[in-house]
């Protein structure tokens, strides 16, 4: 049987991957945000003066590639970066009002992005989506 790449769960993951992200990048390109900085927002949002060493663990992501997006972001006016109280060698980074104030148009931007990827799912189609795609990332990473 020859290789079909709409039989492939990887090449279809990475290519939804890809769509999505040019999608989202399309939303909140004009508020002035990347893709790496919403997802590094994402977070901070949830909780603020993480370290690097945390978000890199949260976002599964290298120590370069989260050093390069911080450094833009504290650039872009939207982190600042304090010495850890416990761990000189740790900084923790904090959002500024402008990030702050970035919340609610991006997380709606990512919202609209959702929507329109998955506006052919039925609300149950949507659920079992969601469920199966998290229970392939869990075993993905050993869960």
């Amino acid at each position: 049987m020859a290789f079909s790449k709409r039989q492939s769960a990887g090449y279809l993951a990475n290519h939804m991957a890809r769509l999505f992200a040019q999608g989202l990048h399309a939303r909140i390109r004009p508020l002035g945000l990347a893709p790496a900085q919403f997802l590094t927002l994402l977070e901070l949002w949830r909780e603020e003066g993480l370290t690097q060493a945390e978000l890199m663990a949260r976002l599964d992501v290298e120590q370069a590639t989260m050093a390069n997006t911080l450094a833009r972001m504290e650039r872009d006016g939207l982190v600042r970066r304090t010495p850890h109280p416990e761990d000189r060698r740790a900084q923790q980074v904090w959002l500024t009002d402008k990030a702050q104030a970035l919340r609610a148009p991006a997380t709606a931007a990512a919202a609209a992005q959702n929507e329109a990827a998955l506006r052919a799912l039925s609300a149950e189609e949507r659920a079992t989506f969601l469920a199966l795609m998290n229970r392939v990332i869990d075993t993905m990473r050993g869960g």
